[in-house]
């Protein structure tokens, strides 16, 4: 029974060997340390006042209905962050267009503003008013299921003289339907060789758009329709009552796509660095002329890591360009891209977190050295510098395998950031930004960093952590389960939280 342990109500467990693979923590702060400590000191945002620069990156849960509205289960995923009391937390990545998107949060049109006002009711209780509140608002383009082979090359594969040109005399000249017959008959290595590259693509990955699509009259129309859509979601966040947006640039979606270096629209907005962020920046300036002094802030890429990718000097350009223009903070992510992605099953789509980008993005104790903690902080850490190189203070918060107070407190100490962000860690244990606080560190869940949680992101799936079903067997007091019951959908409760004193309502502007 020695080798046993019991923490709160946390059932008894067999010490488990993934702690040794974890940043060691001989021993946690002190309160009194705690208080002292830069993680936890103020920081203005644009007109803002953060109490903390602790920090909860945006997370998309599986949560809302599938038409997009705030659900239950979205009300209590950020209630329960909100009671851990960080300095601000990012809701997940919200769609802007009024388009399906499955169990997404949407802002595409006012019939979602008063889920979202509640969302905020939630977070500003639960957080006794310590919380600011932003909202992330992204734009994604089109990506279908990889088909079945028969399937895609039945209906789906375009018949027309492109392909033709590539076939052998003896195919190029049959009828459609035969020549479906015979590419369905066709080995895959004949099938390599005479489809084009993005037909090759479209059956092994699913079809998927991209900003370069100019023969699609959507996609080339972007930079027309995407400034309005954002500028028209900010405004629903403002009156929704958020503290500010974030602007999604990052990763594998359109905003990133226009900012990579394979971005070669030759109408103006790709190309060089100055065309790629012509409209990140345009989209910006039209979310600032509807909101005003609102908070505006933007995530994008320090590195792509994908070849012919964007990498550490054009994310340092782009963030000068943004500084200039006049976000109000700056919030760095590496990788995450569809272009390395591991090839889906027939039926699913593909994710753009499963290659090597991915990895990076979300690196786990498997990654190749230095390891997965702290790993993107130098990304930030050096952009960071040449802002201040050339007289720019925007804020700049770095995320990445944080999961310790003295970690956070070294990237702020070097000046490697000015926000310590936390995703998978606050994940794992809501509480621990106020355990910390209050000197109760050994008490802190702490992540595996192995991204269960991903696992079911990838499949869309509600997720949830694995430590909060194997470590505790207390009932849960939300009643609330994914749909085959044997998952919490919240964050077991901490037995030694006390009553959160509720602060004076927060101001819109810095106190």
């Amino acid at each position: 029974m020695a080798s046993l342990l019991r923490l709160g109500t946390e059932k008894l467990v067999k010490p488990d060997a993934r702690h040794a693979r974890l940043l060691p923590i001989a021993r946690w702060p002190s309160r009194e340390e705690a208080a002292a400590m830069r993680w936890f000191q103020p920081l203005s945002i644009g007109r803002l006042h953060l109490e903390t620069r602790t920090w909860i990156p945006a997370m998309v849960p599986w949560r809302a209905s599938e038409e997009g509205y705030v659900t239950p289960e979205v009300l209590a995923w950020y209630r329960r962050f909100a009671e851990g009391q960080p300095g601000a937390l990012v809701v997940e990545a919200t769609g802007i267009r009024d388009v399906p998107s499955g169990p997404l949060l949407r802002i595409g049109d006012d019939r979602f503003i008063e889920g979202l006002s509640a969302l905020v009711g939630a977070v500003r209780e639960a957080s006794g008013g310590h919380t600011r509140l932003f909202i992330q608002l992204i734009d994604f383009l089109r990506i279908r299921r990889r088909p079945p082979r028969d399937v895609f090359l039945r209906r789906f594969l375009a018949v027309d003289e492109t392909l033709r040109s590539r076939l052998p005399s003896e195919l190029a000249g049959l009828d459609e339907h035969s020549l479906r017959e015979a590419l369905v008959a066709a080995s895959e290595e004949s099938l390599r060789q005479w489809l084009p590259p993005r037909e090759l693509e479209a059956l092994r990955m699913g079809y998927r758009e991209r900003v370069t699509d100019l023969h699609l009259p959507h996609i080339r129309d972007l930079p027309r329709a995407l400034p309005t859509l954002f500028a028209d979601a900010a405004a629903r966040a403002k009156e929704a009552g958020f503290d500010g947006v974030e602007l999604h640039y990052a990763h594998a979606y359109t905003m990133a796509s226009f900012l990579s270096a394979r971005n070669t629209r030759p109408d103006g907005y790709g190309g060089d660095r100055e065309a790629r962020a012509r409209l990140p920046l345009e989209v910006y300036e039209a979310v600032r002329d509807r909101v005003g002094d609102y908070v505006v802030g933007v995530r994008f890429l320090g590195d792509e890591v994908i070849e012919g990718g964007s990498d550490l000097a054009d994310a340092a350009y782009f963030a000068r360009r943004f500084a200039e223009a006049g976000f109000d903070f700056l919030s760095l992510s590496k990788g995450g891209k569809f272009e390395d992605a591991k090839q889906p099953r027939v039926g699913e789509a593909a994710y753009p977190y499963t290659g090597p980008s991915g990895h990076e993005c979300m690196p786990t104790v498997r990654i190749a050295p230095p390891g997965p903690f702290g790993r993107n902080v130098p990304l930030a850490a050096s952009i960071r510098r040449s802002l201040r190189a050339a007289g720019l203070e925007v804020p700049v918060v770095t995320a990445g395998g944080i999961c310790s107070p003295w970690q956070a407190e070294a990237i702020l100490e070097r000046g490697d950031a000015d926000i310590v962000a936390a995703a998978r860690q606050t994940l794992a244990d809501p509480d621990w930004f106020r355990k910390i606080r209050l000197g109760r560190g050994t008490e802190v869940r702490r992540c595996y960093f192995t991204n269960y949680c991903e696992g079911l992101d990838q499949k869309h799936k509600a997720v949830t952590c694995q430590r909060w079903d194997r470590d505790f067997d207390s009932p849960d007091p939300t009643g609330l389960r994914s749909k085959d019951g044997k998952r919490r959908l919240v964050a077991p409760p901490d037995p030694g939280a006390r009553c959160i004193t509720a602060a004076p309502a927060q101001s819109s502007e810095t106190s």
